[in-house]
């Protein structure tokens, strides 16, 4: 049996109106320090968030969600976050913010691979 790992995730949404706290889930962060660990996955269903949103700038989600993307991968793209530690990354990315790209809390788990672990959370979650 292969070991299992503690994992955290959190769910990415759009909440086009923060006032009213309504929201679409669009992606998952996964976080796993045992596999050294951390990316997202995403995904804009653009009829989806029109019918939710007309107001909806669609490329600027998708410029917000890619961002998200460098900073997990680190290094010089990901700007002055991507320099940041794999788990100082992953509190920056989780932490609670008023704005149309939101996460969920952070949720805890157990996983042999966090890589599929991911897929596994997208399907559920997205």
């Amino acid at each position: 049996m292969p070991d299992k790992h503690l994992f955290e995730y959190a769910v990415i949404r759009v909440v086009p109106c923060v006032e009213r706290e309504e929201f679409l889930n669009v992606g998952v962060i996964l976080y796993c320090s045992a596999q050294g660990f951390l990316q997202t996955r995403f995904a804009l269903n653009e009829g989806r968030l029109r019918a939710f949103s007309g107001a909806l700038d669609v490329d600027e989600l998708e410029t917000r969600l890619h961002a998200f993307e460098r900073i997990c991968a680190g290094r010089r793209e990901g700007g002055p976050i991507g320099q940041l530690t794999i788990s100082a990354r992953f509190r920056w990315l989780t932490a609670t913010r008023s704005t149309v790209v939101q996460t969920s809390a952070v949720h805890p788990g157990l996983c042999a691979d966090a890589g599929q672990t991911l897929e596994r959370l997208f399907e559920q979650l997205v």
